[in-house]
């Protein structure tokens, strides 16, 4: 059993301001000198990005979905064990998932046995609000919400009329309130906020920081958190093995979506990471296997299609027998054509015989599973894996003859569809799944880069 300060802040719905007040509420408490470790509920790459930067230590996603119960909180317990406090973001609405809830906040506050700070947004309501959080607090009991923070006050007069209600009809207290004048915010685009990597500007932090001083209560804050009841995670993870074979992974402003728990156990099976950017190198590294991830190949089409080396450089290693896996960003790279927002076409790497078009409207978010159709770099054929979709792009093979690599099935109403391309040691998808979810799949991985990487030096020059 182990005992360790933690929270969730949720919201009643999308859109309420959770990442602005969770990574100011970081901001605020390392500025004061404590620890703080982040998290994200569910599949979320861009948020947590935005944790690691003003706590200085990696945050990690959590998802009921991709990782199984005890996992789940290994995973919490093995990042959190050194923190001063565990600060959770969530997902949605509180109570919002997969099919049954999977994935949803509520859900992950049940495992942790975690604390919630619910975030309303109080535009336009009054009294109403009250009914509101009276509706969150009695709809599941065993989600305990030991707070509230309002946001988009429009007066001083707005907020005390607000708290006064809530805390007088439901009984829990307000501890901070954002009004409509405070200019807290990150930027947005189509699939959400602007990854941080392409956010140069860093005087938001500071601002973040001051912002919640002002307006939330992080004494009270803190005392949340240390309510929480000890967890019993099981054992931790063990020291990883020695390095055994070089992954080059592509990291870039292109190039940003990994889980920090999927990289870590790539490297406890073995694997050292060698970053390289597709948009700036003009070679991939000396590496025996090759990841590309998810991230905004979209916004950088013309450099990518430009950068000619590099695309040659990644065409090489597939012909020589390299394994290459990509997940969403990666897949389009790794297309032979893709058509931006404005129908202009870009010509790209062509490892994949197909091309994508975006979109000017979300075409896929949600959990599947997929079933390897062929024995693939992750699995054998009949294997299966979870993991998400998210994406604005569509894609459409060249031929009728396309090697399908899976049988995707969504997890909310089961239909079914194939996705993907397999060919040799390339896998190419727009699965995104995690790693540590199902170790198994990264010992796949790094057992065919040892292959290739024992096979590259029987056949080099000079060996004996």
């Amino acid at each position: 059993m182990i005992h360790i300060p933690r929270l969730i802040i949720a919201g009643t719905h999308s859109g309420v301001g959770k990442t602005t007040i969770t990574t100011g509420i970081m901001a605020a408490l390392t500025a004061r000198g404590l620890k703080v470790q982040g998290f994200k509920t569910g599949p979320d790459y861009i948020d947590p990005g935005y944790h690691t930067l003003v706590t200085g230590r990696p945050s990690r996603n959590l998802d009921a979905f991709m990782l199984p119960p005890g996992v789940l909180v290994r995973t919490f317990v093995q990042a959190a064990a050194t923190a001063d406090i565990a600060i959770i973001e969530g997902v949605m609405g509180l109570f919002d998932g997969g099919a049954g809830g999977v994935g949803s906040t509520a859900n992950l506050a049940k495992q942790l046995k975690a604390p919630v700070i619910l975030v309303v947004d109080i535009r336009s309501m009054a009294d109403s609000a009250a009914a509101l959080v009276y509706g969150f607090v009695h709809y599941d009991q065993a989600v305990y919400i030991a707070g509230v923070i309002l946001n988009h006050a429009g007066s001083e007069r707005h907020y005390r009329m607000v708290k006064d209600t809530i805390e007088s009809k439901v009984g829990i207290p307000v501890i901070g309130c954002l009004s409509n004048q405070e200019t807290l915010a990150l930027p947005e685009r189509h699939l959400g906020l602007v990854p941080v990597e392409e956010n140069g500007d860093r005087h938001w932090q500071e601002v973040l920081a001051e912002g919640m001083e002002r307006s939330v209560d992080l004494t009270r804050v803190r005392r949340i958190a240390e309510k929480a009841t000890p967890l019993q995670a099981g054992p931790l993870r063990s020291e990883k093995q020695a390095y055994c074979v070089k992954i080059g992974i592509a990291r870039d402003e292109a190039f940003s979506f990994y889980y920090q728990d999927s990289l870590d156990t790539l490297a406890a099976q073995g694997a050292e990471p060698v970053y390289f950017s597709p948009l700036r190198q003009t070679a991939i590294p000396d590496v025996d296997g090759l990841i590309f991830g998810g991230g905004f190949p979209e916004m950088f089409l013309a450099e990518l299609s430009a950068n000619e080396p590099m695309q040659d450089s990644i065409r090489r290693a597939h012909r020589s027998g390299m394994p290459i896996y990509a997940e969403c960003g990666g897949l389009m790279y790794l297309c032979r054509e893709v058509a931006d927002f404005a129908g202009r076409k870009h010509a790209l790497t062509g490892l994949v015989p197909a091309v994508c078009q975006m979109q000017k409207k979300r075409v896929m978010v949600g959990y599947v599973e997929a079933e390897a159709l062929q024995d693939n770099v992750l699995c054998t054929r009949g294997g299966v894996i979870k993991g998400h979709e998210f994406h604005f792009s569509t894609m459409q093979a060249d031929n009728a003859a396309f090697n399908w690599a899976f049988s995707f099935k969504r997890h909310r109403d089961g239909s079914t569809y194939p996705g993907g391309y397999c060919q040799g040691k390339l896998l190419a998808s727009y699965l995104h799944c995690h790693f540590s979810g199902k170790p198994a799949i990264a010992r796949h991985f790094v057992a065919k880069c040892r292959e290739y990487k024992d096979g590259k030096e029987l056949f080099s020059p000079g060996e004996k």
